[in-house]
């Protein structure tokens, strides 16, 4: 059975055995010195890259941490050769700008510039933290709804016509800062489409259906299937959907399997829910399943 003992390992499977742990992005690390089928992934994706060229292993020795110090370097994060959730989000990231001029602000970034961004999408009703400065994750997904309500091409990256836009855009926008409402399907047919998927294998990082991983499937999902957004990880899931008492269908559910939200599946009804699942791919489950019960946090709503 795989001991799931990194953080960027984002799903789950339908297990038993309460020993075995399982993870979320951003909840631990991948670091020197750890054998874990996760590493042998993140060694392929950095051989995708052309940064490592040795032999994926599963073993985070001293030539998988030079290849994460060239990547971190080269992407301005900090050099400290662990894939914690800001280097993940670097490797895995799709987003590419076709602006050729003017300043460009995107994911990874700390300035003053993009804590004025922050204030700016606050103030129009698509950031709702505290802007700090650092572009990451929650402002990413602001950035792409304002683009998207505006007509923008939605890259999640503040160049020269989508800073002009937030600085003529009305204030009094109602825009949510999650999901696209306006091109939302039922949930209904969310669910019909995430059916589909039943038995694609996980894959760390995966966002298509060639492999999942746990938030990776529900991005995919509600994006293809009904053109809703959602948050890219588990934890920003959490923060961003409206806590229900019950789950309804086409809630998101939520577990804690190693101290906070770090699995998450798409509900269906009678009591089960979709997810992906790292030993059995994209599968249906229980709530009411042994392993599951005792760490199901709630459930939220996206829509």
């Amino acid at each position: 059975m795989k001991k799931i003992i990194s953080s960027l390992a984002l799903c789950s499977s339908l297990i038993v055995l309460p020993t075995i742990s399982q993870a979320a992005l951003g909840d631990k690390l991948l670091k020197e010195g750890m054998t874990d089928p996760d590493v042998k992934e993140l060694q392929d994706v950095l051989r995708q890259k052309g940064i490592f060229s040795a032999t994926s292993t599963g073993y985070f020795g001293s030539i998988t941490k030079d290849s994460v110090l060239s990547f971190q370097r080269s992407h301005s994060l900090t050099a400290d050769g662990i894939v914690g959730s800001n280097t993940y989000q670097a490797l895995i990231g799709n987003s590419t700008s076709t602006v050729t001029n003017g300043t460009l602000l995107k994911y990874g970034m700390t300035s003053n510039e993009v804590e004025k961004v922050q204030q700016l999408l606050k103030e129009k009703g698509y950031f709702n933290a505290t802007p700090t400065g650092y572009f990451g994750t929650v402002t990413q997904t602001a950035v792409m709804n304002f683009q998207r309500d505006h007509g923008l091409a939605v890259d999640g990256i503040v160049g020269p016509a989508t800073l002009n836009a937030l600085n003529n855009a009305s204030s009094s926008s109602t825009a949510s800062s999650t999901v696209n409402s306006s091109t939302q399907a039922t949930a209904s047919d969310i669910i019909a489409y995430s059916k589909k998927f039943i038995g694609v294998p996980y894959v760390w990082g995966g966002t298509s259906p060639s492999g999942f991983d746990c938030s990776g499937f529900i991005y995919y999902v509600f994006k293809n299937g009904g053109g809703v957004t959602v948050p890219r990880t588990v934890a920003t899931l959490y923060q961003s959907g409206k806590s229900t008492s019950t789950p309804n269908v086409g809630d998101i559910v939520f577990f804690d399997t190693t101290g906070g939200p770090s699995h998450a599946g798409i509900y269906i009804g009678n009591g089960q829910f979709i997810h992906a699942g790292s030993s059995t791919g994209v599968t249906i489950a229980s709530l009411s399943n042994s392993y599951w019960a005792p760490r199901y946090l709630g459930s939220k709503s996206i829509f």
